[in-house]
């Protein structure tokens, strides 16, 4: 599992390995039933605290993305595709907003904005 920590981000180190968790499990490439790396391996693989990774696992668990099992591990949760497709649509949103904001920002019509997001989308 390929997960980046930014130090230079300003998302917290347990929020960044929470999005990119989620990401993997709605687009995909973590499913349902597989199992995540203990908290010590991650941990040491990201060469950050245990806490953090803990921290990290607590909140894909209250969120339902993944399970624990005591004396097993982590797995990803069985999920309802509905979730799934909300989960979808509430990241798009919240990119939209960004690029939205800034074109605000910028002076960019939102007629411009349309476009370019048509162009982008029907590259596929």
């Amino acid at each position: 599992m390929d997960i980046i920590i930014s130090n230079a981000s300003g998302k917290p180190i347990y929020e960044q390995i929470v999005t990119q968790i989620k990401g993997m499990i709605v687009s995909g490439t973590l499913v349902q039933g597989e199992a995540l790396p203990s908290m010590r391996l991650l941990a040491r693989d990201l060469r950050i605290s245990l806490i953090t990774t803990k921290r990290a696992y607590e909140e894909l668990e209250r969120d339902g993305f993944i399970e624990t099992v005591p004396g097993k591990g982590s797995f990803v949760a069985r999920r309802n595709m509905e979730i799934i497709r909300e989960e979808q649509l509430r990241r798009v949103e919240e990119l939209i907003r960004e690029a939205a904001g800034e074109a605000r920002g910028s002076g960019i019509a939102l007629e411009e904005l349309v476009e370019i997001l048509r162009i982008y989308y029907q590259e596929g």
